[in-house]
């Protein structure tokens, strides 16, 4: 018997433990052996210990390198920065993988989908570099700002910084490459703003067109992020592997997963040098919490990207084929993927239907 593959589960807030418990009854369910951490964050956790990601998460993670994590609830305008992002960036996880590819069965305008967007996780405005407005902060980088620049700003205004460097944009346009590469895709677009911002999308853009020449077997081009919008609207199957810095890949993953059918089927990955969390896109629904509802395909489906990382292939596929046999059979599914006319199951149900195709 191999060596069990050592996973930790953060199970999140909202629905994730709900969906967490789901994704590991299925990974299970494909025979590979793993050892699961199993730890807590979110804001259930923020009101025990102060904060949304003790320590002991990220010494988990550390420790097992690999870990897949439910939702966990981002508040709006107030509160702690987002825990998703913390944790990829104290984990140096640069590279979002977020994967678009429609199923049957699933309602969409589109129907045949198959798109990769590579995103930068570290830098951009993202970073967190921000001074909150009518602060001495705000007022004294406005002044500096003003200064370098040459262009007054307005003494309302906060403040935020968007750092693009070329060690960041190297790594990430390459990852995309290799990505390209590996998994047998014959194009990747990088993705910018270029035209208006000549100095950090410029850079952007000027380090991924000397990355592709290192991959003269993988056809590389470049749309500005608004035209990219309106390309992916009406030809989409003109694209493939998309690369951009961290806020356009945010909005366009958003966008693909909603090409895809929302998203409630769009999984994903963030991986680094030395590791991997793999999670959901959707967000942690807590009025829904503990109502066995949630559609659980999202992070099952990136528990079939982990098994891929883990070097399972065979494992992963037969996983991904067991989801989109339950889901284009719309017999055992949840509420939002039910066709007119059949009764829904619920989160635990739809995931006992998909193992079962593994250990018919």
């Amino acid at each position: 018997m191999s060596t069990p593959h050592t996973v930790t589960l953060i199970r999140g807030d909202g629905i994730g433990p709900e969906v967490a418990a789901a994704t590991q009854l299925a990974v299970n369910a494909t025979g590979v052996a793993i050892d699961w951490t199993v730890v807590d964050a979110g804001v259930d956790i923020m009101e025990a210990e102060g904060t949304p990601l003790p320590e002991k998460v990220f010494e988990a993670v550390r420790k097992t390198k690999v870990a897949i994590k439910g939702p966990i609830t981002t508040p709006v305008g107030f509160g702690f920065r987002s825990a998703n992002v913390e944790l990829r960036k104290i984990l140096d996880l640069y590279a979002n993988l977020r994967p678009a590819k429609s199923l049957v069965g699933v309602k969409s305008k589109f129907t045949d989908i198959d798109l990769v967007i590579v995103r930068e996780n570290t830098e951009d405005l993202y970073i967190g570099v921000e001074f909150a407005q009518n602060t001495p902060e705000a007022a004294a980088a406005r002044d500096f700002l003003s200064k370098l620049s040459g262009t007054p700003l307005r003494e309302d205004a906060a403040i935020g910084v968007k750092p693009i460097s070329e060690f960041g944009s190297r790594r990430i346009v390459k990852f995309a490459f290799d990505y390209a590469r590996q998994n047998g895709r014959k194009k990747v677009t990088a993705v910018h703003k270029a035209n208006i911002m000549k100095f950090t999308d410029g850079l952007f853009l000027e380090v991924a067109r000397d990355v592709a020449q290192s991959y003269p077997d993988i056809e590389f081009e470049d749309r500005i992020v608004d035209n990219m919008c309106m390309q992916l609207m009406q030809k989409p199957e003109l694209y493939d592997v998309l690369v951009m810095p961290n806020l356009y890949g945010d909005i366009l993953s958003d966008l693909t997963a909603g090409m895809i059918g929302g998203l409630g089927v769009a999984p994903g990955a963030n991986i680094g040098e030395n590791g991997a969390v793999f999670e959901a896109i959707h967000g942690s629904a807590p009025k829904y919490a503990g109502q066995n509802k949630a559609n659980p395909t999202a992070l099952i489906l990136s528990g079939v990207m982990m098994l891929r990382y883990l070097g399972e292939g065979a494992a992963a596929d037969r996983l991904q084929q067991a989801v989109a046999d339950v889901i284009a059979e719309g017999k055992d599914v949840t509420y939002d993927l039910s066709p007119a006319g059949v009764t829904p199951v619920g989160t635990h149900e739809m995931a006992q239907a998909i193992a079962s195709r593994l250990n018919p």
